[in-house]
């Protein structure tokens, strides 16, 4: 299927939606204002310290200004906002954008204008997920850009393996909104009504979504360090314990089951070596693409079932 064929189906979808395209433009302005506003108040609070301190330099203490200590809390949950941008627009192909024009039967004006079923439903795909890959790029930048301007100190609130931080530092941002774009179309051609349509893809993408922040870190083999060295501040730390000298492992979340909190815990069980199991900050981007990956071969396959249960519904 040529550009060219899509070229007048995609015009008749910007015509059709320009006002939810204006909406969208205006959410994309304001979300980078407010990061370019943080960024303003943070540069202007007076600190005594390159790192951020308000304290005497070389003390040791560290204490944020609340422009910094504020910014920080507004921005920790910037990739769960994104993730929620792309469930909006999962919800908006699957109900107005689709599933509103098979229920209502103003599909078959286009379909009896030389318009195949395919060429339509590809016209509803293209559109969105330009300008949602576009959109989602510029917002992740923006959102690393005032990161990077905010997070000092020993701040573990932005620390990239947050959950609510992860989805905005890279591409599987982007990676999210096509597979909503994909899941969308599919409950959309699947149901066929429009509010059903879009609970379904609402309720696939947050299950999704939260399957993916619970295990994201059993997508890359963690490292092991040993008597409290190999890691740092920047690692993400998985599980932590000690090895007994037949090389054992006893884990610390074992004696929290147990309300047993003394530190001897797990000495008294025969360990004599601390363990940390983590990722260090140069699993970022494993982590990143191998769930970028995942998602688009999962929003291929959901494409092509839209296709397919059109095309035999349709045929």
């Amino acid at each position: 299927m040529s550009a060219i064929q899509l070229r007048g189906p995609a015009r008749l979808v910007v015509r059709q939606q320009r006002g939810a395209l204006w909406a969208a433009c205006a959410l994309l302005v304001l979300g980078t204002a407010f990061v370019v506003a943080l960024r303003i108040w943070v540069a202007s609070a007076h600190e005594n310290c390159a790192d951020g301190d308000t304290t005497r330099c070389g003390d040791g203490t560290y204490l944020p200004t609340y422009a910094r200590s504020a910014s920080q809390t507004y921005l920790s949950d910037g990739g769960t906002a994104l993730l929620v941008l792309s469930v909006l627009i999962g919800v908006f192909v699957a109900g107005p954008l689709i599933a509103r024009e098979l229920e209502s039967g103003t599909f078959r004006f286009a379909w009896a204008q030389s318009v195949p079923p395919a060429r339509w439903l590809a016209a509803r795909l293209a559109v969105p997920a330009v300008l949602a890959t576009a959109g989602t790029t510029v917002l992740l930048l923006v959102y690393r850009w005032g990161r990077s301007g905010v997070r000092r100190g020993s701040s573990y609130e932005l620390h990239w393996s947050q959950s609510g931080i992860f989805p905005a530092l890279g591409p599987v941002a982007v990676a999210y909104a096509l597979f909503a774009v994909a899941v969308g179309a599919l409950c959309a051609v699947l149901v066929r009504r429009t509010l059903p349509a879009m609970g379904l893809t609402a309720v696939v993408l947050g299950v999704v979504m939260y399957g993916f922040g619970r295990r994201r870190y059993e997508l890359w083999p963690t490292v092991r360090g040993l008597g409290g060295k190999g890691w740092d501040d920047n690692s993400w730390p998985i599980e932590s314990g000690m090895l007994t000298s037949s090389g054992k492992e006893l884990y610390w979340k074992d004696c929290y089951a147990r309300n047993t909190l003394s530190p001897d815990c797990l000495r008294d069980q025969g360990g004599v070596t601390d363990f940390v199991d983590h990722h260090p900050i140069s699993h970022f981007w494993p982590l990143q693409l191998v769930e970028t990956g995942i998602l688009l071969v999962l929003a291929a396959a959901a494409t092509a079932l839209a296709f397919r249960v059109l095309r035999r519904r349709h045929a």
